[in-house]
C-alpha cells in the first residue's frame, strides 16, 4: 500500500542536481513496481516510485555548469519521483518552457521522450507517412500524436471508446477506431485503400500482434512499446518475411546513463522548442496531491484517464 513517510535527504555528487520537486506523474511501470512485478534499476531506492518529475534547482554539485539554484527544470528519473526532493544528473535535466506550470511539465518528460524515441529516432518516421498509434487516448499516444502531426502524418488510432477517440482527435486524429466496436485491421484496410499503414506504435502487445502484421503495408514498421495485454503472441513468419517487415522492440527505464543522457540532449535541441512555439502541450488529465497515490494508482488502474495523471507534491 502506497504511504507517505520521511526518508533520508538524497545525496549530491560532483555532477548531480537536487531538486526540489513540485510535481511528478504517474506511468504503468510505477504500478507494476508497486505490486513487485517490475524493480526499480540498481541503486533506485524501491520504495519510491515515480520516473519523471517537475521542479527548482535547489542545489548543485561543484561540476555542474548549466544550471543554478532557483532555475525551473523536469526530468526523467530511473525512479523516486514521488518525492519532496531528487538528484539527477544534470545532463539529464531539461528546462521548462515558460508557458508551462509545474504540472503540465511534470506530465512530459516520460511520455514525450518515449514517443519521440519510438517514433524519430527508432521508427525513422518521415513526413507524410500514415501511421497507427495503439492507445491513441494515453499519455505516450496523444505525445506521439502530436509529434506526427509535425511531420504532417496521416494518424490512426485505437481506442475504448467514443470519448476517447473524440480527445484525441483535438490533437489532430485523423481516423479513430473504436476497438470495441470495430477491427482495426479492416478499419485500416479500407481508410488506406488496402494498402496499410507504414508505421505503427503499439502499446497493447500481444492482443494485436496478428492484426498489427496485416495492418501494415509493404516494407512497414511496427515499433513494440508496451505489453498491457500479455507478452506472448503466435505468429505467422511468412507474412513478416514476404511484406519485408521490421519489427523493433524497446524499453527507457532499463536503459544505459550515457543513453538516457544522448536521449535527454536530442530533446532538448528539437522537442523543447516545439513546446516554446505552442506546437506540442501536455495534456493532463487529472491532477492528485501526493498523499492521495493510492487513489491515483486506482484511478489509472480503471483506464478512465485520458493523458497524464499527475501529482502534486
Amino acid at each position: 500500500m502506497l504511504h507517505v513517510e520521511d526518508v533520508e535527504e538524497p545525496g549530491l555528487g560532483p555532477t548531480r542536481v537536487k531538486v526540489a520537486v513540485k510535481a511528478t506523474a504517474l506511468n504503468r511501470a510505477d504500478l507494476l513496481q508497486r505490486i513487485g512485478r517490475y524493480p526499480p534499476p540498481r541503486g533506485v531506492d524501491p520504495r519510491i516510485p515515480g520516473l519523471e518529475f517537475a521542479g527548482v534547482v535547489e542545489e548543485t554539485g561543484p561540476e555542474v555548469s548549466d544550471v543554478k539554484p532557483g532555475d525551473r527544470v523536469m526530468g526523467l528519473l530511473g525512479g523516486g519521483g514521488y518525492a519532496a526532493k531528487v538528484t539527477t544528473e544534470e545532463r539529464l535535466l531539461l528546462p521548462i518552457p515558460e508557458s508551462l506550470s509545474f504540472e503540465e511539465a511534470a506530465g512530459v518528460p516520460e511520455v514525450f521522450a518515449t514517443a519521440y524515441d519510438a517514433l524519430l529516432l527508432q521508427l525513422n518516421l518521415r513526413m507524410g507517412e500514415r501511421l497507427l498509434i495503439h492507445a491513441v487516448a494515453s499519455g505516450v499516444g496523444l505525445a506521439a500524436l502530436q509529434l506526427a502531426k509535425t511531420a504532417a502524418c496521416t494518424v490512426l488510432g485505437t481506442a475504448g471508446s467514443d470519448e476517447k477517440l473524440e480527445r484525441a482527435r483535438e490533437f489532430g486524429l485523423d481516423v479513430g477506431i473504436n476497438y470495441r466496436q470495430a477491427d482495426f485491421a479492416e478499419t485500416v484496410s479500407h481508410e488506406t485503400g488496402d494498402r496499410g499503414v507504414d508505421a505503427i506504435l503499439d502499446l497493447v502487445g500481444a492482443k494485436y500482434w496478428e492484426k498489427n502484421l496485416s495492418a501494415l503495408a509493404r516494407r512497414g514498421r511496427l515499433i513494440l512499446v508496451g505489453l498491457v495485454s500479455g507478452a506472448k503472441a503466435e505468429t505467422n513468419l511468412s507474412l513478416i518475411l514476404n511484406k519485408r517487415l521490421t519489427i523493433i522492440g524497446t524499453v527507457l527505464r532499463a536503459r544505459s546513463l550515457e543513453e538516457k543522457i544522448s536521449l535527454t540532449q536530442s530533446l532538448r535541441r528539437h522537442v523543447i522548442p516545439l513546446f516554446e512555439a505552442g506546437r506540442l502541450r501536455p495534456v493532463i488529465d487529472r491532477v492528485f496531491e501526493l498523499e492521495q497515490a493510492a487513489e491515483a494508482h486506482a484511478y489509472m488502474e480503471s483506464n478512465a484517464n485520458m493523458g497524464k495523471i499527475v501529482l502534486r507534491v
